[in-house]
C-alpha cells in the first residue's frame, strides 16, 4: 500500500506542467513570477483536487450592505454557509471551489489604511488565494493539500514551516482541537512545529452572530538555517509571518452568544498572495516582488528622486520609503476599485476610497515632490502587473487614469480652499484660544482635508486644534452613522430564516414554495390584466426565530406556504401585497405585509387575525394594482437599460436598480452628465417601443446555454439554474440561436421579476431625474403610465409660466418695482422647476432659461436704478452747490438705490461728504453716508454734530 501511495504521488508530481526553478533556499535569480504562482495555487487545486476554479467577484460587494469592500474570499460564498442560497441556483450547487479574490481592506472592521506605508507588508488592497469546501472534505483533506502543495509544488522547506491549532476556551466549553492537531502530526510535522493558541488567534468568526469555527494557520520562519522559531509566532516578528489560514466552520453563533453546531461542515482558506510570494521569491518585504518592483521603478522615473530602499522607522529619513509604499499600495486599490465600479465619492466605499486616492496624492506631493499626474501615469505598470490575472483592468485603464487626475484636480483645489478658510478662521480668533472644533470637522468632512495636514499648518502657527470637542463631534457622527435603520425599515426577523430553521425544514423534507403561479397572468378580452387567486397550504410558521405550528391572534409571523402568486423582494424588485383568506372563509383577511425569499422558501409576513395552523388551506390574492404598477415599471427598466445603451453606447453598464409601483430608480456608470439632447433620445428610444406594443417574450433556460447569448446583460449575479430570461419583441427561442445577434438589438436581460404581457400597457416613460451620484456614476429617476403623463403636463404648464416671464421681461418696463417683481416671480419659477416632477431633459432647458432671465433681470434692475440715482443726484447738485457737507432727504425705492445716489454725488463732487435718508412707507428710516477723503477733521465733526441734528 505504501509503495503505491509513493509511486501515485510521484505519478501526481510529474502530470504537473510546471517546475520551479528554485526554492526559498536559493538564490532570487529564476525564483517564480507571481503570476506563475498565483496560476500554480489554481492548477493544484483544480487539477488535482477537483476544485471547481472561480472568477474573482468585483470588489463592491453584492447583497450585504454591511460591507464596504470585499475584504475576504469568503464573502460571495456568505448565502452557502448561512444556507440562504437559493437550492436551484449556480451558487448552491457547488462543493469544491478554488479562486483569487480580489480585496480591500479599508475602513470598517478590517481596515489597514492608515498602517499601509509604514511597514513591508501591509495593503489596502491585496489577493486572497483561497479553496473551498462546501459540505465535502474537511480537516483531515483540507490540511493534507495545503502542506502537499506548500512542501511539494512550492518546494518551501519543512523546517521553515509551523501550524497553529485553536487550544479551546473554556468559558465557551469548547475543548481543544486536537483533530487537528493530530492530522498535522500524522502529516509528519514535528510536534515542536505544531503549536496550541487560544480563541483570539485560532478561532474565526464571520461577525457578531452566525457561522464561526477553529482554523488552523501555517506560519513561515523567513531565517531559518535549522533554528526553532516556535517561540516568535504569533508574537508580531516580520521574520516569522502567517501565509494561510485555513478555517473549518462548525459552529454558529447565535445572538445570545452562545455556540450551536452547523448542520454542515465548510472549509474556508485563505493566503495571501503577496505573501507567498516574498516566500518564494526569497524576500522579507512584499514590496520586493514582482508584484511592486515595476510600480516602485515607474514611481521612481516620475519624480526622479532617490530610489526605493525599502526602509522603515527612523532608518526613512524624511518618509520617502513609506511614501514609495504608499503610493505603490494605493494605486493598486484605485485601479481595482474604479474598475469594479466604485468612485472617490462622499459616503461609504466611496468616501474611503476618496481617502486612499487623496493620502497617495499628498505624499506624492509633498513627500515625492512629484509633478501633478504621476498618480495616474502609474495605471498602465499596475495593468502590466494584474492584467492577465484580471482582463477587466485592461479594458478599462483609460477610465481609470481619467478619474484620478479629475480627482487629483479636485483634491488641489480643496487644499486651496482649506488653507484660505484656515487662514481666515486664525485672523478672526482671539489670542491663546483653540482653533474651533466645528471648523476643522468642517474642513474634514466635506472638503475632505486631512486631519494630520490641519494639525500641521496650526503648529506652524503656534495654535492648537480642541481635540476634545473634534473627538466629541467625530463621536457623535459615528453614532448617527452606526444607528440603525430609519423608522419604519426595520429589519423584521420574522421573514428572515436563521440557519438552523433552513437546516431543520430542509431535514424535514419540507419542500421549496413553487413560486411559479406569480406569472399565471393573463389579459383579458379588453386589454385588462387578469391575476388569478392561488390556493394553497400552510407548511409551518415562522416566530421569534423558530419554526412553529401555530400562532395565535394579533401575533406576527412569517407563514411559509407549498406554493405562492406572491412575488417576493428580490432583483431590485418590491414585494407583492396583498392578503390571504381561510379557504372558505371569505370574511376574514390576513394582509400579506411583504413577502421575502430565504432559501427556496418563500415567507409571507402577516399579522394574524385568528389562530394560523399548519396545514391550513389558504387562497391568496395579489393587490393587483400595486402588482401591476411594479410590472410596468420592471418592464420599463429593462427598456430604459436597452435605451441608455443604445444612445451612450455599449460601454454603458447597469450598476444597480430599484422598481416600486411608484416609480424606477437606475444606476449606470458614465463619463459625464447626460445632456438634455441625449435624455430625448433615451425617451425617445423607449416610447417606439412602446408604441409598437411589443410582446415581451419570456422563458426558463439553462442558465450555460444563457449565458451564450451575445450581448446579454447582467450575466455576474446570482441567478436559478435554469434561469427566466426577458426579451423585448423578439422571441427567446431567437436570441438563442447559434451566433444570433437578436439581442443586440433590443433588451435581453436574465431576470427573475414580474413584467407587462406587452409594452403598450406602459403607455409613456418620462426621466424625472438625472443626477452624478460619484464621478462616473449617474442615476435616473423615472414614472411610467399616468404619473408620466402628468409629469409631461406639469412641465407644459412650467414652460408656458416661463415663457409669459420671458415675454414680460422682453418689453423692458422701466419701473423698478416692477421689475423687481419680475425678478421674484423668476426665482418662484426657478424652485417650482426644481422641486416639480417633469421630464428631466425640460428641466434642465428651463433652468438655463431661468438662469438667463435671473440675470437679464438683475441688470434691468441695477441699469434703472443708475438712471435713478444719477437724476437724483444732478437734483442734489443743483440744490447744493459747491457745498462741502450735504445732508438731504430723498425718496428711494431702496437701500441699494440710496448708497447710487451717494456715491454719484461723490464722483461728480469728489471734495464732498454726503448724508442722505429716506423716510419709508413702514416708518423707517433708509441712511446713507461718505465722507470725503479731502474732508478736514473739523469739518467731519460738523458733520456727525448735523447729522445727530437730524435725529434730535
Amino acid at each position: 500500500m505504501a509503495a503505491a501511495g509513493q509511486l501515485r504521488r510521484r505519478l501526481l508530481l510529474l502530470a504537473v506542467p510546471w517546475r520551479w526553478r528554485c526554492s526559498p533556499r536559493r538564490g532570487a535569480a529564476g525564483c517564480p513570477p507571481a503570476g506563475q504562482v498565483r496560476a500554480a495555487f489554481l492548477r493544484f487545486f483544480e487539477e488535482r483536487h477537483g476544485h471547481r476554479r472561480l472568477p474573482s467577484a468585483p470588489v463592491r460587494p453584492r447583497g450585504d450592505p454591511r460591507l464596504l469592500f470585499v475584504n475576504a474570499g469568503m464573502n460571495q460564498f456568505k448565502p452557502i454557509f448561512l444556507g440562504t442560497a437559493h437550492p436551484r441556483s449556480e451558487l448552491a450547487q457547488h462543493r469544491r471551489v478554488v479562486n483569487s479574490q480580489k480585496c480591500v481592506r479599508a475602513g470598517g472592521k478590517h481596515n489597514d489604511l492608515e498602517d499601509v506605508g509604514r511597514d513591508t507588508y501591509h495593503h489596502t488592497f491585496f489577493e486572497m488565494l483561497g479553496n473551498w469546501s462546501f459540505g465535502d472534505y474537511f480537516k483531515e483533506e483540507a490540511c493534507s493539500m495545503a502542506w502537499e502543495l506548500l512542501t511539494e509544488v512550492y518546494e518551501i522547506p519543512k523546517d521553515r514551516l509551523y501550524v497553529t491549532y485553536f487550544a479551546g476556551d473554556s468559558s465557551l466549553g469548547l475543548s481543544a482541537d486536537e483533530e487537528c492537531r493530530d492530522v498535522w502530526l500524522c502529516l509528519g510535522v514535528p510536534a515542536s512545529h505544531v503549536l496550541p493558541f487560544p480563541l483570539k488567534d485560532n478561532f474565526w468568526e464571520m461577525g457578531d452572530t452566525g457561522p464561526c469555527g477553529p482554523c488552523t494557520e501555517i506560519h513561515y520562519d523567513h531565517v531559518g538555517g535549522g533554528r526553532n522559531a516556535a517561540a516568535l509566532v504569533n508574537q508580531g516578528s516580520p521574520d516569522v509571518v502567517e501565509i494561510w489560514n485555513l478555517v473549518f466552520m462548525q459552529y454558529s453563533r447565535e445572538v445570545e452568544g452562545n455556540l450551536l453546531p452547523l448542520p454542515q461542515h465548510h472549509v474556508d482558506t485563505g493566503m495571501g498572495l503577496e505573501r507567498l510570494v516574498t516566500v518564494l521569491q526569497n524576500k522579507h518585504s512584499n514590496y520586493d516582488t514582482d508584484l511592486f518592483t515595476p510600480i516602485l521603478d515607474a514611481i521612481h522615473k516620475g519624480c526622479g528622486g532617490p530610489r526605493y530602499q525599502g526602509l522603515v522607522g527612523d532608518a526613512d529619513v524624511g518618509h520617502v520609503n513609506m511614501a514609495y509604499r504608499v503610493v505603490a499600495d494605493h494605486v493598486r486599490a484605485l485601479c481595482v476599485c474604479i474598475t469594479d465600479g466604485i468612485y472617490p465619492g462622499f459616503s461609504g466605499a466611496e468616501l474611503v476610497l476618496r481617502r486612499i486616492l487623496r493620502r497617495a496624492v499628498r505624499f506624492c506631493s509633498e513627500v515625492l515632490h512629484a509633478p501633478p499626474g504621476l498618480l495616474a501615469s502609474l495605471v498602465p505598470t499596475v495593468v502590466e502587473v494584474l492584467g492577465d490575472a484580471y482582463p477587466e483592468l485592461t479594458k478599462n485603464a483609460d477610465q481609470i487614469m481619467d478619474v484620478i487626475n479629475e480627482n487629483e484636480a479636485a483634491f488641489q483645489s480643496s487644499l486651496e480652499r482649506g488653507r484660505r478658510i484656515i487662514e481666515r478662521t486664525v485672523q478672526q480668533m482671539e489670542p491663546s484660544t483653540y482653533f474651533p472644533a466645528e471648523v476643522a470637522w468642517s474642513l474634514y468632512g466635506n472638503l475632505g482635508f486631512p486631519l494630520d495636514l490641519i494639525d500641521l499648518i496650526l503648529e506652524e502657527k503656534g495654535i492648537s486644534l480642541d481635540s476634545a470637542a473634534f473627538n466629541e463631534l467625530a463621536l457623535e457622527d459615528a453614532k448617527q452613522k452606526a444607528g440603525g435603520p430609519p423608522a419604519g425599515q426595520l429589519e423584521d426577523t420574522n421573514t428572515r430564516l436563521d440557519m438552523h430553521s433552513l437546516a431543520q425544514l430542509r431535514s424535514s423534507n419540507v419542500p421549496a414554495t413553487d413560486d411559479s403561479p406569480k406569472y399565471a397572468y393573463t389579459l383579458g378580452q379588453h386589454g385588462q390584466y387578469e391575476f388569478s387567486p392561488c390556493q394553497a397550504t400552510v407548511l409551518m410558521l415562522y416566530r421569534d426565530q423558530s419554526l412553529q405550528k401555530e400562532v395565535g391572534a394579533g401575533q406576527r409571523c412569517g407563514v411559509i406556504l407549498d406554493r405562492t402568486n406572491f412575488y417576493a423582494e428580490q432583483g431590485g424588485q418590491a414585494s407583492d401585497q396583498g392578503y390571504m383568506i381561510h379557504l372558505g372563509q371569505q370574511d376574514i383577511l390576513f394582509p400579506v405585509e411583504s413577502v421575502r425569499l430565504c432559501g427556496g422558501y418563500v415567507i409571507h409576513e402577516v399579522t394574524a387575525v385568528e389562530t394560523l395552523r399548519a396545514g391550513d388551506q389558504v387562497q391568496l390574492f395579489v393587490d393587483e394594482a400595486q402588482r401591476l404598477a411594479c410590472m410596468t415599471n420592471h418592464t420599463a427598466t429593462h427598456l430604459l437599460n436597452f435605451a441608455l445603451r443604445h444612445v451612450l453606447g455599449d460601454n454603458t453598464e447597469q450598476q444597480g436598480s430599484h422598481v416600486t409601483a411608484e416609480w424606477l430608480r437606475f444606476d449606470f456608470n458614465t463619463t459625464g452628465p447626460v445632456t438634455v439632447e441625449q435624455l430625448q433620445q433615451v425617451e425617445q428610444v423607449v416610447q417606439d417601443v412602446i408604441k409598437r406594443n411589443e410582446v415581451v417574450h419570456t422563458a426558463e433556460v439553462p442558465l450555460m446555454l444563457a449565458r451564450r447569448v451575445q450581448g446579454l446583460r447582467a450575466v455576474d449575479e446570482g441567478y436559478p439554474d435554469p434561469v427566466r430570461i426577458v426579451s423585448l419583441g423578439v422571441p427567446v427561442e431567437s436570441v438563442l440561436t447559434c451566433n444570433s445577434e437578436a439581442a443586440m438589438q433590443t433588451s435581453v436581460e436574465l431576470c427573475c421579476g414580474t413584467h407587462l404581457l406587452q409594452t403598450g400597457a406602459m403607455e409613456d416613460l418620462a426621466i424625472i431625474s438625472e443626477r452624478q451620484l460619484v464621478k462616473g456614476i449617474s442615476r435616473v429617476i423615472a414614472v411610467t403610465g399616468s404619473q408620466a403623463k402628468q409629469a409631461r403636463e406639469a412641465g407644459q404648464c412650467l414652460a408656458m409660466e416661463v415663457d409669459s416671464v420671458s415675454l414680460r421681461m422682453k418689453e423692458r418696463s422701466a419701473s423698478i418695482p416692477e421689475m423687481q417683481n419680475l425678478s421674484k416671480e423668476v426665482g418662484q419659477l426657478t424652485k417650482m422647476v426644481a422641486s416639480t416632477p417633469v421630464p428631466q431633459w425640460q428641466r434642465k432647458e428651463l433652468q438655463t432659461i431661468l438662469k438667463v432671465l435671473q440675470r437679464t433681470a438683475n441688470t434691468a434692475i441695477k441699469k434703472l436704478e443708475m438712471q435713478q440715482a444719477e437724476e437724483k443726484a444732478q437734483s442734489m447738485l443743483a440744490k447744493h452747490c459747491n457745498q462741502p457737507v450735504i445732508i438731504d432727504t430723498v425718496p428711494a425705492d431702496s437701500l441699494s438705490i440710496l448708497m447710487k445716489v451717494v456715491n454719484q454725488l461723490c464722483d461728480k463732487s469728489p471734495g464732498t461728504s454726503v448724508l442722505l435718508l429716506s423716510p419709508q412707507a413702514s416708518g423707517e428710516v433708509l441712511c446713507a453716508c461718505q465722507v470725503s477723503k479731502a474732508a478736514q477733521l473739523e469739518n467731519v465733526v460738523v458733520t456727525l454734530k448735523q447729522f445727530s441734528c437730524c435725529f434730535s
